[in-house]
């Protein structure tokens, strides 16, 4: 049952195959499916497209099923345009990988999803539907999809002109490091990463922890991949007695938006809308890493919307009635 009686929206899936999702080495598909939600009254022509980017262990696809006490994207799009919220597209892309998520960024081992959303799934997404166009494309995202459409704004300005950074990854010796003492004693309980890996693969029921486990190594993936090893994995701490390799560490750092913002000011000046919002009770430390950006941003002179609010990192799909209708009026412009 709808919760609004608001005109809805419809649905239509692509179906994109892409060679920059080839030869990854999780062993992924490369044909993904792309809803793309186009509101009431219109046929998707000439209007601004965004992109939602789903966090850890999401997909697009999860955006679109019901939703107990609550709306689904759709629904809360249809609510926010018939409100008044300047009418957009939305691509909902499946980038679930097999070790559970996605940050969105090239890698050997991940694929290059990077090129992907700017490529193939774009350019089918406009040619299909007709949206979108040049400064009239956003991202938005929370968690790993916050930190997704944060370093699209930094490293893809010429394709992206607005985005919103939903308690995404960043600070990451706050974010990461204070996960890597549990992952390694999770995975003293097994032979080697591959054999662990396999286990969550034929579990009958996945545990929070091990999620957590498989989360620590999808970025060792996407950060600072092996070619030679199960997945592209290495940690960058000894397996044995959590000894920083810093060689390693400085890899990921290189990924960090807080560390990235100095390098990237022009880019992110030339942005539309910027939006960067945490919880102060993120219980993943995420609240530091925004807090960071901003004060860079401010340093930089990068105009942008910063909000912090009173809750954790769970459950926050209310909060896109805050950013997405600015996303939406900034593309409209």
């Amino acid at each position: 049952m709808r919760r609004t009686d608001s005109p809805a929206g419809t649905i239509r899936t692509l179906t994109v195959t892409s060679d920059a999702l080839a030869d990854n080495m999780l062993g992924d598909p490369a044909t993904r499916l792309v809803p793309v939600y186009i509101p009431a009254g219109h046929d998707g022509t000439d209007i601004p497209l965004l992109v939602d980017l789903a966090g850890f262990t999401g997909s697009g696809l999860s955006h679109l099923g019901w939703k107990n006490f609550g709306e689904n994207l759709p629904e809360r799009l249809d609510r926010l345009i018939a409100g008044g919220m300047d009418p957009v597209c939305v691509a909902l892309p499946d980038c679930f990988t097999r070790l559970g998520g996605n940050q969105y960024i090239n890698s050997v081992a991940m694929g290059r999803w990077a090129d992907y959303l700017t490529g193939d799934m774009l350019n089918t997404v406009e040619a299909e539907i007709g949206c979108g166009g040049r400064g009239r494309r956003g991202l938005f995202g929370k968690s790993s999809g916050g930190y997704g459409a944060m370093v699209h704004a930094m490293q893809h300005a010429d394709t992206w002109s607005a985005t919103a950074c939903l308690s995404g990854d960043s600070a990451f010796e706050w974010g990461y490091l204070p996960d890597m003492p549990a992952a390694l004693r999770t995975l003293a309980k097994h032979d080697s990463i591959e054999a662990f890996v396999r286990s969550i693969e034929t579990a009958d029921k996945v545990k929070g922890g091990d999620i957590h486990t498989l989360m620590t190594l999808a970025m060792a993936a996407t950060y600072d991949p092996d070619p030679d090893a199960f997945c592209g994995i290495r940690l960058p701490v000894d397996l044995h007695d959590g000894t920083l390799d810093p060689d390693r560490w400085a890899a990921w750092l290189a990924h960090d938006p807080v560390r990235m913002i100095p390098n990237h000011v022009d880019a992110l000046k030339s942005l539309k809308a910027l939006w960067i919002e945490c919880g102060t009770e993120d219980q993943y430390n995420l609240l530091y890493g925004a807090r960071q950006m901003q004060a860079s941003l401010d340093r930089a002179g990068v105009a942008h919307t910063y909000e912090e609010f009173p809750d954790n990192h769970s459950s926050l799909d209310y909060r896109l009635d805050r950013c997405l209708p600015v996303l939406a009026s900034a593309l409209a412009a």
